[in-house]
């Protein structure tokens, strides 16, 4: 079990520092109220997934320890969207279509009052 939180904390690391300098960047390039570098990374994050996904189902190139490390960690601190993503797409992927745009829907307007009430009750 210390194996593998040591493999997840690793990748978490490397993917939260890779996060931050990712956003900064595309802050930089694309000077606009929207939020270019969260959605640069969140974009990013999903194809990265996909790839190392693509790795380990259709190729079986990663194991268990390089999806700790890669999957879990490095792409659930670059980015959890990633990961809700990928979910997603295996609801609808296994048929389970009205669950997916359940969860999707559920999960953004959910997260969208979780962060106003937090904001709400500290006022």
């Amino acid at each position: 079990m210390m194996k593998e939180m040591l493999l997840v904390g690793l990748g978490g690391g490397a993917g939260s520092i890779l996060r931050y300098l990712g956003a900064v960047y595309a802050g930089k390039m694309f000077h606009t109220d929207f939020p270019a570098g969260t959605f640069f990374v969140n974009v990013l994050g999903c194809f990265i997934i996909g790839l190392l996904t693509g790795l380990i189902e259709h190729q079986h190139l990663l194991s268990v320890n390089h999806r700790l490390l890669f999957i879990t960690g490095f792409c659930g601190g670059f980015t959890t969207f990633s990961a809700f993503s990928a979910e997603s797409l295996r609801l609808f992927e296994s048929g389970n279509s009205l669950v997916g745009m359940l969860y999707i829907a559920v999960s953004v307007l959910v997260g969208v009052l979780a962060v106003w009430l937090g904001i709400w009750l500290l006022k």
